[in-house]
């Protein structure tokens, strides 16, 4: 009958001959969770018990040894998969809607690829809520604060409910005229008079 040779690992405390032993130093336990060994190397792994794969994770910093510089390129990176982009069209010679294929022209109909770019008139950094103001008082950029008042006072009039009989649908278009002006009287974007 073979005898069998003792294991070396079969004397540590809790773990198996066949499993890992916690990395952790002075411990023996089995180290069931891995962890990264580092940003750049997240497919090596460490492996680790319970207790130090805790301790591991809140001391770990994945952007440890970066600047706020470095840390935002990253962080864009991440938004597109770390893939190359471009601006929607950019890449077809001028022509944002080469690649349709259009055997009827009805883009050429529509005047799609025939519009000039949009000149810059400073209303991109107007928000989401002052362009629907400037929708809701029919105006458009670029404006003073004049002009905004003036407007104001020309929709007040013919909106208001004792100019329509106390309508309903005039009460509720005031209300909507009235949070318009508020909402651009507030914007710093309005030059002064």
């Amino acid at each position: 009958m073979a005898r069998r040779r003792a294991n070396p690992l079969a004397a540590l405390d809790g773990a198996k001959p066949h499993q890992r032993v916690c990395e952790a130093p002075g411990c023996r336990l089995q180290g069931e969770y891995r962890a990264p060994r580092a940003r750049d190397k997240l497919d090596e792994y460490r492996w680790f018990c319970l207790e130090h794969i805790r301790d591991y994770n809140k001391k770990w910093d994945y952007f440890a040894g970066l600047d706020s510089d470095e840390i935002e390129a990253h962080i864009r990176a991440d938004t597109t998969w770390r893939r190359p982009v471009w601006p929607l069209g950019a890449r077809r010679n001028g022509n944002p809607y080469a690649h349709i294929k259009d055997p009827f022209g009805l883009a050429d109909d529509a005047g799609l690829g025939e519009k000039p770019p949009p000149k810059y008139d400073g209303s991109e950094q107007l928000t989401p809520a002052e362009r629907n103001a400037l929708d809701v008082l029919e105006l458009s950029w670029p404006l003073t604060r004049k002009v905004v008042r003036s407007r104001y006072k020309e929709l007040v009039k013919l909106h208001h409910p004792d100019a329509n009989g106390g309508a309903r649908e005039a009460e509720e278009k005031l209300k909507e005229i009235n949070a318009a002006y508020s909402t651009l009287r507030a914007s710093e974007h309005l030059p002064a008079e």
